[in-house]
């Protein structure tokens, strides 16, 4: 069995070490997080911080998954290791439906009762998170959020690092610009520029982002 590194120790985490159980693919052997100033073992696992990903990433058995909630944490971290794709575990709990003619990327996690319908294309690093819907044809890019069932209808766009609140709706052929936050509950009917916040029905922008 492959062996797996979490980093990030949080709440996210724990969502990640419950569906890595359920996925079966991976043997969890430790974590990884700034909390921890040296390496220590516990009861089987190792723990370190997150530099020390350096000592075991020539392992070829060993891959990793980051379960940090935060887009930009996430990226960040993912720039400051410089790891390939391919030591990245992509994480699909097997209550997730996922099309077979769908793309899901390196580093991915899709949370229980998601569902990723036909040709739609994931990028790495993405969370889909529980019982997000992402129907056909839909693109989204890296290190983007789709939180507790936000749904993206057909042909929908995601651009890189934006955040789609609890219970948002995006109807079919809408671009959301990078690093975008919409809103929990808001529903989408018009382009969204990049960096933008937007909430409500029909959601409209209340500030632009730095």
């Amino acid at each position: 069995m492959r062996k797996l590194f979490i980093i990030g120790q949080g709440g996210h985490s724990k969502v990640i070490t419950d569906m890595v159980g359920a996925q079966g693919f991976y043997e969890i052997v430790g974590y990884l997080d700034d909390f921890y100033q040296e390496k220590k073992e516990k009861n089987g696992l190792i723990y370190a911080p997150i530099s020390a990903v350096s000592c075991f990433s020539q392992d070829e058995s060993i891959y990793f998954v980051i379960a940090i909630g935060n887009n930009k944490v996430r990226k960040k971290i993912t720039e400051s290791l410089h790891l390939s794709s391919s030591k990245y575990a992509t994480i699909i709990h097997p209550t997730a439906l996922v099309s077979p003619s769908a793309i899901v990327g390196s580093g991915t996690v899709v949370m229980p009762y998601a569902v990723i319908n036909a040709s739609s294309k994931i990028g790495e690093h993405v969370i889909i998170n529980t019982g997000a819907i992402v129907e056909h044809d839909n693109r989204i890019e890296d290190f983007v959020h789709l939180s507790p069932s936000a749904t993206l209808t057909g042909n929908v766009h995601i651009e890189k690092g934006a955040h789609l609140g609890a219970g948002s709706t995006v109807i079919p052929g809408i671009n959301i610009g990078r690093w975008t936050t919409v809103g929990a509950g808001a529903t989408v009917v018009h382009n969204i520029e990049s960096y933008e916040l937007v909430i409500g029905t029909p959601a409209k922008s209340i500030k632009g982002r730095d």
